[in-house]
This record gives C-alpha cells, structure tokens and sequence, in this order.
C-alpha cells in the first residue's frame, strides 16, 4: 500500500512537471541564457578588434606620423570602449548598455577616419603588414556586424517571452527578476563610411567680366 502510494506521488509530479514544461514554464530561463551567449559572441568580437588595433596604429604611424591626431584619436577611443565593459547586468539596464555601445560605436568612427587618411599613403597601402591588418579589421567588423544582429534576434524572442502569453504568467510568478533586455541599436554617425575626397583644389572662377554683346 505504501509502495503504491509512494508510485502514485512520483506519477503526480512527472505530470505536473510535463504539465509545466508544455506550458513553457523553462521559456524564459532558456531564452535568458541564449541572450547571454550572443552577447559572449559580441563581446569577443569587440574584443578581437580591440587586439587588432595596437598593430595597425603602429604601421600606419611608420609611415603617417603626421596623422597624429587621428592617431591618438583611435588610441584614446579604444581605451575608452576597453574601460566600458559590459556583463549580463548590463543586458537590463538601459543606461549602462547605452554607454558601452556609444564607446564601441565613438571607436568605430574613428577606425574609419584612420582608415581614410591612409589613402593618401600609397606605401603604406601596398604595405603587407598593413593590408594583412586590414583584411583582419575588415572580417572582425563583418563578425561584430553578424554577432549584434543574432544577438538582438535572441533579445527579442527572450524580450516577447515575457510579454506574450504563457510567458507573461510565469514573468509575473516565478520570473518577477527577469528584466526586458536591450538591443543595439544602428548609430547614423557609426554606419556611415567617411568621404574621401582627393580633389581638395578649389575650382578656379574667372574674375573676368563676360564679354558684352555686340
């Protein structure tokens, strides 16, 4: 008899377990932890960016130290996007996420003024240390491109979780810590490429008064 009732307990809580899991009590907890491992892509793309930067402001410098501004403006950028870290608390807290993405994004605009000026440096583009970096920078921005597109793909299946039904009733029971997360949003400043322009001399005007008609 005690045999039978113990079984009969076990069954009732496998069911209530299955009863649960096709309600989608695990959703939220399960698309909480695929936001953190975009953002762990995300950051490590940031972070092989970051690596790449010492070498490539050190061969643009040996043959462009004139450029010292831009220069010293990619090394003061990147220090300042490698002291604006992010975790998984930054993830929910709007204004923390948004300042690491304006130190990444400050970083990206100056990248690209750097990579600007070395049009003017035909040694420095025939350079194969250079272009090897270049090719590097090019395919760690191609990744930092598809790493914020997957991760704010997860963020806004973790964030509908919470809004929509069931999800909404265990949000407000047993998920009352979990926060909406933040996505990257496209910085007009950052995605636009620099214009070069080598045609820098004025075109000449003629002072000349027109001819009058006869």
């Amino acid at each position: 008899m005690k045999m039978s009732g113990i079984f009969s307990k076990i069954l009732a809580v496998a069911g209530l377990a299955m009863v649960l899991a096709s309600c989608g009590v695990n959703s939220i907890p399960a698309k909480d932890e695929t936001v953190k491992a975009r953002l762990g892509d995300v950051q490590a793309a940031y972070q092989r960016r970051s690596d790449l930067i010492p070498n490539l402001v050190a061969t643009v410098q040996g043959y462009a130290a004139q450029e010292k501004s831009v220069l010293t403006a990619v090394t003061e950028a990147r220090a300042n996007a490698t002291h604006v870290s992010i975790d998984a608390s930054t993830v929910t807290d709007p204004a923390a996420f948004q300042r690491f993405q304006q130190a990444q994004d400050q970083l990206s605009g100056v990248l690209g003024r750097l990579l600007s000026i070395t049009e003017n440096y035909p040694d420095l583009k025939s350079n194969q240390n250079f272009l090897a970096l270049q090719s590097q920078l090019e395919g760690t921005e191609n990744r930092i491109e598809i790493a914020r597109r997957d991760y704010n793909a997860a963020v806004q299946d973790y964030n509908t979780e919470l809004r929509t039904f069931p999800g909404v009733i265990w949000a407000s029971t047993l998920y009352k810590s979990q926060k909406p997360a933040q996505q990257f949003a496209a910085s007009a400043a950052a995605q636009n490429a620099p214009v070069v322009n080598f045609n820098t001399a004025a075109p000449q005007t003629s002072t000349q008064p027109a001819p009058a008609n006869p």
